[in-house]
């Protein structure tokens, strides 16, 4: 990959090798009903070398519940029909749509079962990479995750069975996940803490063989006032005193993540209430089998505090039932 395209956020990173999965999904919150909304589209490349496959859902999350949710594919690649500019990004097509994002407004449409979407997003912010970023610019990770922006605005229309919701404003973004299928187990959290402000956590574990017994590794993005935190994304697990530390305790309804720097440490406390959470299955291109857990109206807690000759609170954050996030496993 030329450093021109690495440069572009928004550009595709699938270049038509076996066993590799590439995924755009967007998230966000309608301001006026409450109601919480995932766009999820995902490339398959098999390990086998059996022809490319692209899927996908929409699901909806209104505060008082039930969840609804349809599929759609899976199709063959290219497919037939671009059911989202975001989700045939591998095509010729896409490629000039992910140019035209980059400057500006992106357009989301699709069809699923009952389901249509016609969003526009506007991006808000600079690039957020949850990963290192050379991960994710040159690989070395099993998988990594960015947001071409760190946090995006939504207006449009989700035409749905019961009536059409209409957006306005609504707060959210897109993530993009590149590399070889799902880990073993794994969290993710993306919390829009307003002012510009966002908290993007993803916590795993591998499936390498010895790895896969390790506490789950965190990469922890906190946008603030303009600066992220901590510097570096990559913070193990284990370290010595000073160099900055992470830890997940991966469950549900609650999970929890914890860490420090030298001078700062969090701690944020999501909880997944069971009738606001969705479960569907993923396949892998090695054709394994997981299932994800996900709640776009989940609640999370966040405090931060800074070291002044002993830790004082800095700052916290509280969202009812605005947080988006997922526990995932086999």
């Amino acid at each position: 990959m030329g450093s021109r395209e690495a440069d572009r956020p928004w550009a595709p990173r699938w270049d038509g090798r076996p066993g590799r999965t590439e995924v755009w999904y967007t998230t966000l919150t309608d301001p006026t009903t409450r109601t919480g909304v995932w766009l999820h589209h995902e490339l398959v490349a098999p390990t086998d070398g059996s022809p490319a496959r692209v899927h996908g859902w929409i699901a909806l999350f209104p505060p008082e519940g039930p969840v609804e949710h349809a599929r759609f594919g899976p199709e063959p690649w290219p497919p037939r029909r671009p059911f989202s500019s975001a989700s045939a990004s591998a095509s010729d097509a896409a490629s000039a749509s992910a140019a035209a994002a980059d400057a500006g407004a992106r357009h989301l449409r699709g069809t699923a079962g009952p389901y249509t979407w016609d969003l526009t997003e506007h991006p808000a912010g600079e690039p957020l990479y949850t990963f290192p970023r050379w991960a994710w610019h040159h690989g070395g990770l099993p998988a990594a995750q960015m947001l071409p922006a760190a946090a995006s605005r939504y207006t449009g229309t989700i035409d749905r069975p019961g009536g059409v919701l209409h957006l306005d404003g609504a707060l959210g973004a897109t993530a993009r996940i590149h590399g070889h299928g799902n880990a073993e187990r794994w969290a993710w959290l993306h919390a829009d803490l307003g002012h510009g402000d966002v908290l993007e956590i993803v916590a795993a574990v591998s499936r390498k063989p010895v790895l896969d017994r390790l506490p789950p590794l965190v990469f922890l993005r906190l946008r603030h006032r303009g600066r992220t935190w901590p510097r570096t994304a990559l913070r193990p697990a284990v370290g010595w005193a000073g160099a900055g530390r992470f830890r997940a305790r991966l469950g549900l309804p609650t999970w929890t993540v914890t860490g420090r720097t030298l001078l700062r440490r969090v701690r944020v406390t999501v909880t997944q209430p069971e009738e606001r959470t969705l479960a569907l299955e993923y396949t892998d291109p090695d054709g394994s089998r997981a299932v994800c857990r996900n709640s776009e109206a989940a609640d999370a807690e966040i405090a931060l505090e800074r070291w002044w000759g002993r830790w004082r609170p800095q700052t916290s954050w509280t969202l009812a039932g605005t947080a988006h996030a997922e526990v995932g496993g086999r």
